[in-house]
């Protein structure tokens, strides 16, 4: 049953999430916006009126039900007819993301929309879901900037996730930065040898920040000048200063990381729900239910997403080589072009190790993706598309 604000059930009042970004804060490029004018033209052929019909951006999905934000308003909308039986916008995938634009119908006297068209996107960040038969899952759309939320504390931070983050962001179109959180529970010790391997992996030139939310006085202060040491900014501000203004970013990470006490301190209030860590294995529960867009106070948009349990990387080697851009070229020079880089004779990527073009850890990071990619490839089903 609907309520007159336009939603519909358990879910929450569009009126309550005042986290949501406004309309000017985001924008769509010329390509969405010429394709709007298309995805028009077929509505009103279809027999939509053309003023009931809005350009607007997916701002928050409740259990797979989008809000949309439009230049005069933000709805429920639920998706038309010929959306899903056409398989519009040349793909049959006709589920929309946060970040989607949109071509919406708005018809006169209703409260809810309709989704008429998903426009083309800019970026799409998605990994896999499933086995051999499973599908890519966009996790959102149109973002500029992956945030890469790893934990900090008596274990190393693990490289093998930053590195696979940053493969998917790099293949789906959008850049990459890590965000190192609950800094107060390493040691001097165990920060500079972190941050020294994700500067190692993802190389000195990728955005690095630390945050910690519980750290008192003493702490703050011992983190503070570990990090100016570092030379890693600190604290909230630093995580701002990666998502200026007019960005769109999206938070990835395991579920514990500390990504909603991270979104709440940079917003400045206790908006999203925080969940307790487990002693046992420092794995965290789900707190993020929704998928949603929140506004940062004096920064850009960003891209709440659930805890990932598992992040597995299916059809992304262009993204690889992006990351590794010397280790792909060395693998130019393998003498087979099946080479793992383990073993073979002949293997450039090998010799380019030796010759210090690159470290053992970047090296052992590349390899361990490469070999799962392979696998994935030869486990998925022959008419499964990537």
């Amino acid at each position: 049953m609907r309520s007159a604000d336009g939603t519909q059930g358990s879910l929450p009042a569009l009126s309550t999430l005042t986290e949501l970004p406004s309309f000017d804060e985001l924008s769509s490029s010329e390509g969405q916006r010429v394709a709007y004018v298309g995805a028009c033209e077929r509505a009103v052929e279809a027999g939509a009126d053309k003023d009931e019909l809005v350009m607007g951006c997916v701002v928050r999905l409740d259990r797979g039900y989008p809000a949309v934000l439009a230049a005069d308003a933000t709805f429920r909308a639920e998706f038309s007819t010929r959306l899903t039986k056409d398989g519009l916008c040349g793909r049959a995938d006709s589920r929309a993301a946060v970040g989607d634009w949109v071509c919406a119908r708005r018809p006169h006297g209703h409260d809810m929309g309709l989704i008429e068209e998903i426009l083309p996107r800019e970026s799409d960040i998605a990994r896999w879901r499933g086995g051999a038969r499973g599908e890519r899952q966009t996790l959102a759309a149109n973002v500029g900037l992956v945030l890469v939320v790893q934990q900090l504390g008596e274990r190393p931070v693990s490289c093998d996730r930053i590195a696979r983050s940053a493969v998917i962001a790099r293949d789906c179109g959008s850049d990459v930065a890590v965000v190192l959180t609950k800094a107060d529970r390493a040691s001097d010790e165990t920060l500079e040898k972190d941050v020294a391997a994700v500067r190692d992996v993802l190389g000195e030139g990728c955005g690095i920040a630390l945050t910690s939310s519980t750290a008192d006085g003493a702490q703050a202060r011992r983190v503070g000048v570990c990090a100016a040491r570092l030379d890693v900014p600190w604290g909230t501000d630093a995580v701002r200063e990666l998502v200026p203004r007019g960005t769109v970013a999206i938070v990835l990470g395991e579920s514990g990381a500390g990504k909603s006490t991270l979104l709440n301190a940079l917003l400045g209030r206790d908006v999203l729900e925080t969940g307790a860590v487990r002693a046992s294995d420092d794995a965290g529960r789900h707190t993020t239910v929704a998928r949603r867009m929140v506004s940062l106070p004096g920064g850009g948009v960003i891209v709440d997403e659930p805890g990932l349990r598992s992040l597995p990387i299916v059809g992304h080697e262009r993204g690889l080589a992006k990351v590794f851009p010397e280790i792909a070229e060395a693998a130019r020079e393998c003498r087979f072009r099946d080479c793992t880089h383990t073993h073979e004779p002949g293997c450039g990527v090998r010799a380019g190790e030796r010759e210090g073009r690159f470290s053992s850890r970047r090296l052992e990071c590349y390899v361990s993706l490469a070999a799962e990619m392979r696998e994935s490839a030869l486990s998925l089903d022959p008419d499964v598309v990537i």
